[in-house]
């Protein structure tokens, strides 16, 4: 006779990294779905947020990404639970808010509605930062510290873009002269320089390659 109860779940899970509600109700023997959900709450599950929540999988911490995703053979699930919560955990956590893009690329589903929903409900806001629709924090304060970090990452882009073979040569052969400089001697140093070489140029080269850990006792990152 086949046993019904959460360690009989706790099997399965353990057996399959996914199943589907049929798989839970064979388990349980051919139960109906009623029972099967009255067992399933008896267990830590995430249901999938991808294929209409037809998976399931057993909740573990440790096997979520940095993101707090699983994915399994384009099977997507969140520590969350839900995608609206999902949404709203990962743009108040973005230093900098999250685009339509960025957020469909993390999680692989169409979240347009589900977003327009959330900013609704005011659990996110919206912005417009230079040519972007950002999502960011419902909180005006941890806001305005992400559109302020959006627009950095904007400035160093076009910076990054803009940034010639022959200025990161002028920059680096500023520092073999004159080992030990910081980015405002660098900028010093090549002022009047044709084409010219800004701050934020010197910046990106330092950025780039580590430059401000040349010199420091020990000589390495905290990684």
């Amino acid at each position: 006779m086949i046993s019904r109860s959460a360690q009989t779940l706790h099997k399965l899970f353990e057996s399959k990294p996914v199943v589907q509600l049929g798989d839970i109700r064979a388990a349980l023997g051919n139960a109906s779905r009623a029972t099967a959900f009255r067992y399933l709450a008896l267990v830590a599950y995430r249901r999938s947020y991808s294929h209409n929540g037809r998976y399931y999988t057993r909740h573990n911490p440790a096997r979520y990404d940095r993101f707090g995703l699983f994915s399994h053979q384009g099977i997507h699930f969140s520590c969350d639970g839900s995608l609206t919560a999902t949404l709203v955990r990962l743009v108040h956590e973005a230093e900098a808010g999250r685009t339509h893009h960025e957020l469909r690329e993390l999680l692989h589903v169409r979240v347009q509605v589900l977003l327009q929903q959330a900013i609704s409900r005011a659990t996110i806001a919206r912005e417009r930062i230079e040519k972007l629709f950002v999502y960011l924090h419902s909180d005006p304060a941890v806001r305005q510290a992400q559109v302020e970090q959006r627009r950095r990452a904007i400035e160093a882009q076009a910076t990054e873009a803009d940034l010639t073979d022959t200025v990161v040569i002028e920059v680096l052969l500023a520092l073999l002269r004159h080992p030990g400089s910081k980015v405002a001697d660098v900028v010093r140093r090549l002022r009047g320089r044709s084409p010219p070489i800004s701050l934020e140029h010197v910046r990106t080269v330092f950025d780039r390659y580590h430059l401000d850990q040349l010199g420091e006792k020990g000589g390495s990152s905290n990684c």
